[in-house]
């Protein structure tokens, strides 16, 4: 047994050598632990001892240990199994979104991607810092699909061996196939809101400023440590707004990796060498949104920058174990040859309208545009790319509307009878607080607060929880309407919403 265990030990070592070596920062690492071979404090007659402890002290350790925990991350992250006919549905869409794209192209006679010429270069560099004043016309252009669209496909999900009964709704969820939590599986997820332990942000009582201070001095203590396991079990408890930057940064293992400002330029580069469609669409959705948004139309400049270089970002599609499908196409004027053949977009993500609101909270945390998009990017990554694909990833799209559902009959079967008797499907009310992780929805600080819970237990299942929250919270006004306007005005207002203490109530055991 002892055996089998170091075998299989050893070869998750070589697998995470191997992956850390296709990584972006792997060239850069390895080049300062080469410098650190030849430094005085390593020594060849006890060179195994001596590396591992200048290691430490350079801080290199500490960071390859990082590397090792998000790769964990990311591997765990894989298990979707690929039903069939879900794959069938998300080919089937991504037809549907080329044909889009395509269609709208045609009708304004643009081209999918061309390469700018001089003056159109000189004059997106001139405004990248105030890319509000780029003068662009995007009037004509649409989004390519809204969340509503994307609930119409997941609304029609069939599985062929599933007999629907004749007086459940057509709508329902729950005949999908998939194994999603229960409020007792949620509340040993959650366990420190479901044991009533102090969390930052439950409160405001007379104690409540001690607490921050605990919570500040702990932080402190943290961030030193610099060890991402650590930090992700910090955020449990709640975190102080002027140490979140800092923490989200560690967990996600942003700002450890060397080259990433040039990374980031590299991208921004190929902003201004490329002209592609999709930046249409990304400006338009940035108007559409954050630019007539009380709470982020400041941010609209930084938005520019890092949306635009996200659609360049070649990193991501080859990241994405559900990747969507994409097309291929070839720069306008130039011969069919693979230089002049592009993916399209090079990200693999075609943004759908709403997508900049993924972006737009991180800009509380973040003044520096490349620290920036590499959260944005690394939280996109790690978790909002399931939320617009369908799959039957454990915390994907499909699965967190199966667990809304079956929370919604389990702990509020009135309000469930009453959306049945009126033939409204309830995901139709809360499908743009999942689809965008209540992005847009919920003032920045709670919805910030709601996004270090989704981090400190890597896991999406809060979000469908804090939706039947809410509406269970809202059930005296729900019952008493019955169009689908009236519960959508009912919902509208959400700057009320306290996120902490209403899961503390949900999850808390009696």
């Amino acid at each position: 047994m002892d055996e089998l265990k170091e075998k299989g030990i050893h070869q998750t070592a070589i697998n995470i050598c191997e992956d850390l070596k296709e990584s972006s920062s792997y060239a850069a690492l390895y080049r300062e632990i080469q410098k650190l071979v030849s430094c005085q404090e390593v020594k060849y007659e006890d060179f195994k001892r001596t590396l591992s402890k200048a290691m430490k002290d350079q801080g290199l350790e500490c960071q390859l240990r990082n590397n090792v925990f998000q790769w964990v991350r990311l591997k765990n992250a894989d298990m979707a199994t690929n039903m069939a006919y879900l794959r069938r549905a998300q080919i089937n869409w991504d037809k549907r979104i080329h044909k889009s794209l395509n269609s709208m192209c045609n009708e304004l006679g643009i081209d999918l991607a061309k390469v700018r010429f001089l003056n159109e270069r000189d004059e997106l560099a001139d405004k990248w810092n105030e890319m509000s004043n780029y003068d662009v016309d995007v009037s004509k252009y649409r989004p390519v699909y809204a969340p509503k669209d994307f609930l119409e496909v997941l609304l029609n999900l069939k599985d062929p061996f599933f007999v629907h009964k004749e007086n459940d709704p057509e709508w329902e969820f729950t005949f999908l196939p998939l194994e999603v939590k229960d409020l007792e599986d949620l509340r040993t997820l959650y366990l420190e809101f479901s044991r009533g332990e102090q969390i930052l942000g439950a409160y405001t009582g007379a104690t409540y400023a001690a607490f921050e201070e605990e919570r500040m001095a702990l932080g402190q203590v943290v961030l030193q440590k610099n060890y991402a396991p650590i930090a992700q079990e910090y955020l449990k408890k709640g975190c102080p707004r002027s140490l979140r930057a800092k923490m989200w940064s560690l967990v996600l293992g942003v700002g450890c990796k060397f080259n990433e400002q040039d990374y980031f330029h590299n991208l921004k580069k190929h902003v201004f060498l490329y002209d592609l469609m999709i930046d249409k669409l990304i400006i338009k959705d940035i108007q559409l949104t954050t630019s007539n948004d009380d709470q982020y139309f400041v941010f609209e400049d930084v938005l520019y920058q890092v949306m635009l270089c996200f659609s360049r970002d070649t990193c991501i599609i080859k990241h994405l174990k559900n990747q969507p499908g994409y097309m291929q196409v070839v720069l306008k004027n130039k011969p069919h040859t693979p230089e002049n053949i592009m993916a399209f977009p090079p990200s693999g993500v075609i943004p759908f309208h709403g997508f900049t609101m993924y972006a737009a909270p991180i800009c509380y945390l973040y003044s520096d545009p490349s620290t920036l998009y590499f959260v944005f990017r690394a939280f996109y990554l790690r978790y909002w790319n399931r939320l617009h694909v369908v799959c039957d990833h454990p915390q994907g799209i499909v699965a967190l509307c199966l667990l809304f559902e079956r929370l919604l009959q389990s702990y509020a079967p009135k309000l469930w009878i009453h959306f049945t008797e009126i033939d409204i499907p309830p995901l139709r009310i809360v499908f743009k607080w999942l689809m965008r992780a209540f992005s847009g929805h919920l003032p920045p600080e709670q919805l910030l607060q709601l996004w270090d819970i989704v981090l400190a237990y890597d896991s999406l299942e809060v979000i469908p929880l804090l939706a039947v929250v809410i509406l269970i919270f809202r059930k005296d006004n729900l019952l008493q309407v019955t169009t689908l306007s009236n519960i959508e005005a009912v919902l509208a207002d959400l700057s009320s919403i306290t996120v902490i203490p209403l899961l503390q109530m949900a999850l808390l055991k009696e």
